[in-house]
């Protein structure tokens, strides 16, 4: 793989059949990107759409840490991060962490399929 940045993809567990359904309508795009996921999210769009997929942790288990490491580096240009707003998350600190090295680092983040939509349509 290249040295070129890449995007991250983070789905919720109530929102990751809604991120393998955007992989798959965008498979054509993504396949010319380097692509990063937590654990699971990551296997699924593997299993789904057969790309390759850098995978760090679980995001409960630091994976949303990790990803937010990468892009403290520079690593990453782009975060489609599917949240699920209506439910609890044990690691709410992490998920918010994330979010702020974002705003930080100046690196778009879609937490919607519309955003995600636009985002992908702007990459360069």
């Amino acid at each position: 793989m290249s040295d070129e940045k890449y995007v991250a993809l983070i789905a919720h567990d109530g929102r990751k059949d809604v991120m393998a359904d955007f992989v798959r309508r965008h498979k054509k795009r993504l396949d010319g990107l380097p692509l990063v996921a937590t654990a699971t999210t990551g296997g699924i769009i593997e299993a789904e759409t057969g790309l390759d997929v850098k995978r760090v942790l679980s995001g409960p288990r630091g994976g949303d840490l990790q990803i937010g490491a990468m892009i403290a580096e520079g690593k990453v240009r782009a975060v489609v991060f599917l949240r699920d707003p209506l439910t609890a998350h044990p690691h709410e600190p992490d998920i918010n962490a994330l979010m702020k090295v974002c705003d930080i680092h100046n690196v778009p983040l879609a937490t919607n399929i519309a955003t995600a939509e636009m985002l992908l349509d702007n990459l360069k």
